[in-house]
């Protein structure tokens, strides 16, 4: 009985995998934005523009300038540089609340170079969004979700004022009777605008949610990852010591610098009133939507000092002499950096 003969069975031939759920077989929004006539400019304009707008505020606020760089010739040299100490100090504090508000670890060099050209874009954007979209922007390109990303933000906005505001209870509990503050706390009248402002708000974000379908279920997506996160990062002590250490040093950092600058012109106050000053003052009206809360905070500043027996006009200069050091000269090297971060493809 012959045996038929063994044919070799050919391998089936390899089928086409489809293409991901989402990711369909086209351009990707890269490589169309490259073909837009002119797309490939757009990133020199935008390494100019920081350096335009600053171009123009400066050209608005050169009469300010003028008048504290005058103030300034007459201060004392040492404080100054003091002062200055404190204002590179207030990045790298920036630098470490942004990294407790984020589980992943970031590089500390970039990061401080991003909080460094974020300050930039927040001295000429209002309410915080110039930093805030540096920020988002540097997270996102580290691989950070957006959701994720934004969450940080949100933190990291939280926790900003209720670290000043335990500052201040600190100030309070450890000079109860030294302090200048008769004249700064709020009465009756003052707090009742405050409780009814924040009772509105509470109930329209409520009737927002409950009315308003569409932005209901991505807001609830943000808050809830947004407390996912604080919970993670609150079981880990390094987080947060860097998360509420950081936002804190921000906010002595800045009073330093105005101490500093006060103590270079002569200002009759004490150390712990001047801070007590700044924080009591930035926490006041440092909501108010203007670029680096330059205004409202100013204005504020100088009503503070003076009830505390600072002569108005060398409130003022102190408070101007504070914008220098804080402001104005940082204001080119942070453009510079920011241009350099967004042509290298950090931002």
């Amino acid at each position: 009985m012959s045996s038929l003969p063994i044919v070799p069975i050919a391998p089936p031939a390899p089928t086409v995998q489809p293409s991901p759920l989402g990711t369909p077989d086209r351009p990707s929004a890269v490589s169309r934005f490259r073909r837009i006539p002119g797309a490939r400019h757009a990133r020199r304009v935008l390494c100019l523009l920081p350096l335009l707008l600053i171009g123009v505020w400066a050209a608005d606020n050169w009469q300010v300038l003028h008048d504290g760089a005058r103030q300034l010739t007459t201060a004392d040299p040492g404080w100054l540089a003091i002062g200055g100490a404190f204002t590179l100090l207030c990045w790298v504090s920036a630098a470490f609340a942004r990294q407790g508000a984020i589980p992943e670890r970031l590089p500390p060099g970039l990061l401080l170079a991003s909080q460094f050209a974020a300050g930039a874009a927040n001295n000429v954007l209002p309410a915080g969004l110039g930093a805030h979209a540096v920020t988002l922007r540097f997270l996102t390109g580290r691989g950070i979700p957006l959701a994720r990303a934004t969450a940080s933000l949100a933190l990291y906005s939280l926790v900003k004022p209720v670290a000043k505001l335990l500052l201040i209870l600190a100030l309070l509990a450890t000079f109860p009777t030294s302090l200048a503050t008769a004249d700064l706390l709020p009465d009756q009248g003052t707090l009742l605008p405050i409780v009814v402002g924040v009772v509105a708000t509470v109930i329209v974000v409520t009737l927002v949610l409950a009315l308003v379908r569409p932005l209901r279920r991505p807001l609830l997506e943000g808050l809830r990852t947004a407390l996912t996160d604080a919970r993670r990062l609150h079981t880990r002590p390094v987080r947060v010591a860097a998360l509420w250490g950081g936002a804190a040093g921000f906010s002595l950092c800045q009073a330093a610098v105005l101490a500093s600058v006060g103590a270079s012109l002569g200002l009759p106050i004490a150390w712990p009133d001047v801070v007590f000053a700044y924080l009591a003052a930035s926490a006041a009206v440092g909501a108010v939507p203007a670029p680096a809360g330059i205004g409202p905070v100013d204005a504020a500043l100088v009503f503070t000092l003076a009830a505390m027996g600072a002569p108005m006009s060398l409130a003022a200069a102190t408070v101007v002499g504070f914008r220098v050091l804080t402001v104005w000269l940082p204001l080119l090297p942070g453009a510079l950096v920011l241009s350099m971060l967004v042509r290298a493809k950090v931002l």
